[in-house]
């Protein structure tokens, strides 16, 4: 009798799963592989895939699918997976060394796992995409890991979309733990909304939307949920357009006109852990044109990294037209004369807007943890980059055609010639309607904006100034006691021109200096810089009025003084 309840238990459960996977998008997880094995770890030296069911039900796994686009395997054996348990996929050669430990299932063709990268989706018998995971090598912990001989393991399998932040090297001393609880278990929800990161048109009426981690099938597909600005033209159907779910091809009822920007708005969208879109929920699209001579422009280098990291160029777009980033390729030129080293900007369609920045790199990683990258979505990562020397060199913008759009013969002579140490200083434009190759039309990144602006308006650059230098302390009375209320005094600064350098010192009224906010630094056109209320040690000083003094000077020998007065209070 129990044997007969435990066997239609067992019918339901299966049944209740084959019925319901709609319902439950990600019944059985990916949570562990091995794309680098070594025979010096602990674990089978094979490449194999962990799955997990995290359904509540019994899930049987025949018919059901691995793959990484180019070949696949599939599960022959009926093989019934329980709730909470785990079980390693591999090839047929390295079942036996599997199974003596754990359970697992050995498959033909067995797809190979790319050491760098790859994407690999678990489908179900009736081909529904279950789970996709695009990893990368730079989600493991170290170098020492990324060599090979460690698995990557999923930290929360309540978080099966959260991509890199949800995934990272095995902690276990054999290198992994194939079909058991990972290593590196923790609660790590995802509770950060979806983005939409760009959109652009597949054709006159497909528009494709990027966002930046996977969808809900259910709200995503609704084509309700899209808006193209207030135009008659609608969504007719929406679907998903990459095996990630974080792409959505939308067919229009109407096609769009050349010359003209539009905004795309999704409403009420959730990502796969069901958090709703906020207000990252728009982008303009427009069709693309090839760049000419001159659309396109460099405006910043870096050339000179610090330490061992990554040389960038930012361009901007200065023409009234859209530019595919698809079309565009950085170069370098030999001693001969002929272009070397060729490198796309991006393999993927990529809108460059009328007046938008993009910053190109080996490493946007690197870029962000050593510069203020304000919009992520304004990088561009490259697999290779032209050489630039650190004294002098060339570097060239072409289109699809080899059309030469910009180039730029540059020298570390052109830094401002105050600079101690140029490791790490950008080289930035100061006016982009003037030649490129106008020397004095390029300075250093100023100090008080990092020493680089990628991807934004460059600190020198130059505006219509309508003051020959000004200094304005925005409030005469502050109070730095934490109540989020007038907790530092914004002291503001104009210059007339690029190339000055500044100080900025606090004084108390007896004339002794208290607090040094900017020691010879290299000034932007414009600038803010705040006081805490604190001294050179750090310690609160007492209420009272001070002196907030400015002295800037350049090359050219102008120097100019600034000072004015502040009180500082602070509640009893």
């Amino acid at each position: 009798m129990l044997r007969k309840l435990k066997l239609m238990w067992q019918t339901f459960g299966l049944m209740a799963i084959c019925c319901g996977l709609a319902a439950q998008p990600h019944p059985v997880i990916i949570t562990e592989i091995y794309p680098d094995p070594d025979n010096k770890a602990g674990i089978p030296a094979s490449e194999f895939i962990e799955l997990k069911n995290v359904s509540g039900q019994v899930v049987n796994l025949k018919g059901w699918r691995i793959t990484d686009g180019s070949a696949t395997a599939t599960i022959n054996v009926s093989y019934d997976l329980l709730p909470d348990s785990f079980v390693v996929i591999c090839p047929n050669a390295a079942l036996p060394s599997f199974s003596t430990t754990a359970r697992a299932i050995g498959v033909s063709s067995f797809p190979s796992l790319n050491n760098d990268a790859d994407i690999i989706t678990l489908l179900d018998h009736q081909q529904v995409n279950i789970h996709t995971i695009a990893y990368k090598s730079d989600w493991h912990a170290n170098a020492v890991k990324k060599a090979g001989g460690w698995t990557l393991e999923m930290i929360d399998t309540r978080n099966p979309c959260g991509g890199q932040t949800n995934w990272t090297s095995s902690i276990h001393a054999n290198g992994g733990t194939p079909g058991y609880a990972n290593s590196v278990t923790a609660s790590n929800a995802d509770e950060q909304p979806p983005s939409l990161i760009r959109a652009f048109l597949k054709d006159s009426v497909t528009l494709i939307a990027v966002f930046d981690e996977p969808l809900d099938s259910t709200t995503a597909t609704n084509k309700e949920r899209y808006l193209i600005d207030a135009t008659a033209i609608k969504a007719i159907s929406v679907t998903l357009h990459t095996r990630l779910r974080d792409e959505l091809m939308i067919t229009l009822s109407h096609p769009f006109n050349s010359g003209i920007l539009y905004t795309l708005t999704v409403r009420q969208l959730k990502d796969c852990a069901g958090n709703e879109i906020g207000m990252y929920n728009n982008t303009r699209f427009g069709i693309a044109s090839t760049a000419k001579p001159g659309d396109v422009a460099i405006n910043e280098l870096l050339f000179n990294p610090a330490g061992t990291g990554f040389d960038y160029v930012e361009l901007i777009n200065k023409s009234n037209t859209v530019i595919d980033l698809k079309t565009i390729l950085l170069a370098g030129k030999n001693q001969v004369g002929a272009f070397t080293d060729l490198v796309p900007v991006t393999s993927d369609t990529r809108l460059l807007l009328p007046g938008a920045y993009v910053v190109v790199t080996r490493n946007t990683t690197w870029l962000a943890q050593n510069y203020h990258l304000k919009d992520p979505a304004a990088a561009a990562q490259t697999t290779a980059f032209p050489s630039l020397p650190d004294d002098k060199g060339y570097i060239a913008v072409l289109n699809s055609q080899g059309d030469v759009i910009d180039e730029l013969s540059y020298s570390e002579k052109w830094q401002f010639g105050l600079i101690n140490s140029k490791d790490g200083v950008a080289l930035e434009r100061i006016d982009y309607s003037q030649p490129t190759q106008q020397a004095d039309n390029w300075t250093s990144a100023a100090s008080t904006d990092g020493f680089g602006t990628p991807g934004y308006q460059n600190s020198q650059f130059k505006q219509d100034l309508l003051l020959t230098g000004a200094f304005v302390i925005e409030q005469k009375l502050f109070s730095p006691d934490g109540d989020g209320y007038e907790d530092y005094a914004s002291i503001r600064f104009t210059m007339p021109e690029s190339g000055y350098m500044g100080s900025i010192t606090i004084y108390d009224l007896a004339g002794n200096p208290v607090r040094y906010l900017l020691k010879s630094a290299v000034l932007g056109l414009s600038g803010v810089v705040n006081w805490d209320g604190l001294n050179e040690a750090k310690n609160r000083l007492p209420m009272g009025q001070y002196i907030v003094a400015m002295e800037v000077f350049n090359l050219k020998g102008k120097t100019r003084k600034f000072k004015a007065s502040i009180a500082l209070v602070r509640k009893f």
